[in-house]
C-alpha cells in the first residue's frame, strides 16, 4: 500500500524559498554594509588603521563576489523567487551607496572626484525608479552588456578606493588608480543611463 505523498503547504514553500541559497547570499550582501561602515568608524581607534582599511576591503570583496553567486546559483538551480528579484538590486545599491558616502566622508574621494560619485549615485536612483515605473507597465529593460562592464569597473573602482593609504603601501598609485576608474565607471554610468531612459522614454510617452 502506498502511502499518499506529503502535502507541503503555501506558506512553507515560500519559507523555503525565502531562505534558500541564492536568497541567503544577498541576505549576506545587506548585512556586509553596516560591518564596512563599523570598519571606518574603528579606523581611528584601533592601532593600525591599515586593519581596519584592509578589513573593510575584504567584506567588500566577499559581498561582490556574492553579488555573481546568488544570481547565478539562482538560475542553475532554478530557485528564483520574488523576495529575490526585490532584493538584489537593493542589496547591490547599497552596498555602492554606504562605500561611496564613507570614502567621501573620509577624504579619499574629494574635490571634482565627488562629481564623479554623484553621478553614480544619481543614476543609481534615476534607474531604479524608472525600472519600478516600467515593472508596472510590465515593460522589463534588460541589462545591456556595457552596463555589466560598468558594474565591474565600478567595483573595481570601490575596493582600490577602501584599499587607499593602506593598498599604497603595497601597490603605489592605488588610490588614485581607484579615482581613474571611478570617473570611467561614471562616464560609462552616463552613457547607460541615457540608453535606459531612451529605451523607456517611448513608454513613458504612451502611457
Amino acid at each position: 500500500m502506498k502511502l499518499a505523498p506529503k502535502k507541503v503547504s503555501t506558506r512553507t514553500m515560500a519559507s523555503r524559498r525565502a531562505f534558500n541559497i541564492p536568497n541567503l547570499l544577498t541576505y549576506s550582501r545587506i548585512l556586509t554594509v553596516p560591518l564596512i561602515v563599523l570598519c571606518f568608524f574603528f579606523e581611528g581607534r584601533l592601532q593600525s588603521s591599515d586593519l581596519a582599511r584592509w578589513s573593510a576591503l575584504f567584506l567588500f570583496i566577499m559581498a561582490s563576489v556574492t553579488d555573481y553567486l546568488d544570481g547565478y546559483l539562482a538560475r542553475i538551480w532554478q530557485q528564483t523567487s520574488n523576495i529575490g528579484k526585490m532584493l538584489d538590486p537593493i542589496a547591490d545599491k547599497l552596498l555602492v551607496s554606504a562605500c561611496l558616502l564613507l570614502l567621501a566622508a573620509e577624504g579619499i574621494i574629494a574635490g571634482w572626484t565627488l562629481w564623479a560619485a554623484i553621478i553614480i549615485l544619481c543614476r543609481e536612483i534615476l534607474v531604479s525608479g524608472l525600472r519600478e515605473y516600467l515593472a508596472a507597465l510590465k515593460v522589463s529593460v534588460p541589462v545591456t552588456q556595457l552596463a555589466k562592464w560598468k558594474t565591474t569597473l565600478q567595483m573595481f573602482a570601490i575596493a582600490f578606493l577602501l584599499a587607499g593609504p593602506a593598498g599604497d603601501k603595497l601597490l603605489p598609485y592605488t588610490t588614485q588608480m581607484g579615482i581613474v576608474l571611478l570617473w570611467i565607471s561614471a562616464i560609462l554610468t552616463l552613457y547607460t543611463g541615457y540608453d535606459y531612459f531612451r529605451a523607456g522614454a517611448k513608454h513613458i510617452v504612451d502611457e
